[in-house]
């Protein structure tokens, strides 16, 4: 299942979090990829990412709970 990140709406982003949180919810995308993902989300611009079905239902509570507006492709 792909995920289109959209936009963070945190007062004050938890950079290290997002990026965690994208690493370990996502299939193929390492620490590094996942800190330069985060950027490029909390600078405004969408960022897609593939998240295993087996995961799916947690994952997106926790981009939920970072405050990060999404979609399911």
């Amino acid at each position: 299942m792909n995920i289109n990140l959209l936009s963070c709406d945190a007062q004050r982003p938890d950079k290290r979090g997002i990026s965690k949180c994208i690493a370990e919810i996502s299939s193929n995308i390492n620490e590094s990829l996942a800190s330069e993902l985060t950027n490029i989300l909390l600078e405004g611009d969408a960022v897609v990412i593939e998240v295993t079905d087996k995961n799916s239902g947690s994952a997106l509570r926790a981009l939920r709970k970072l405050n990060i507006d999404y979609e399911i492709l």
